[in-house]
């Protein structure tokens, strides 16, 4: 196989990557905005619920909620670091044909190829950048419910 032609083949198949990244990205942003709406609705309707004061929590309960926050933190967490990786992919993949662009002294390619670029560096940085808030303040939510919880655990079996 010719050395040239597994280049060509290489560059051929990254080019095509940039749309899917794209597409990718925008989810990506979209998840993020909808964590950020679960976790104010959490704050506000389903940590109360799981740590509100009722005659017994049981296991059942606990479990409940380690289920819920495991889940929850995955997502925020394959979010914090997959938006500055799909960014930084957006980055690369268009410099290619904008180096080339400016070789043949193509302004308008080099052009667009570096606002592509630019603009999905700073949108995987700013889903990075929200996911990991929205990760810790959970975190922080999650440990406080469930101090919650196992002390109204212990009050229920020390009252039997």
């Amino acid at each position: 196989m010719d050395y040239g032609m597994v280049l060509g083949l290489l560059h051929q198949f990254v080019g095509w990557l940039l749309y899917p990244v794209i597409g990718v990205l925008a989810v990506a942003l979209a998840l993020t905005l909808a964590e950020l709406g679960q976790a104010l609705a959490e704050y506000f309707y389903t940590l109360p619920a799981f740590s509100q004061c009722c005659e017994e929590v049981d296991t059942g309960a606990q479990k409940r909620f380690q289920d819920h926050a495991t889940k929850r933190l995955e997502v925020t967490d394959l979010l914090t670091r997959s938006g500055p990786i799909l960014g930084l992919m957006g980055t690369l993949i268009p410099l290619g044909p904008g180096l080339t662009a400016l070789g043949t002294g193509n302004l308008d390619i080099l052009a667009t190829a570096l606002t592509v670029a630019f603009d999905t560096t700073v949108v995987g940085l700013l889903i990075g950048l929200f996911a990991y808030a929205i990760g810790r303040i959970r975190r922080r939510w999650y440990e406080q419910t469930w101090q919650l919880m196992t002390a109204e655990m212990g009050e229920t079996s020390n009252g039997q």
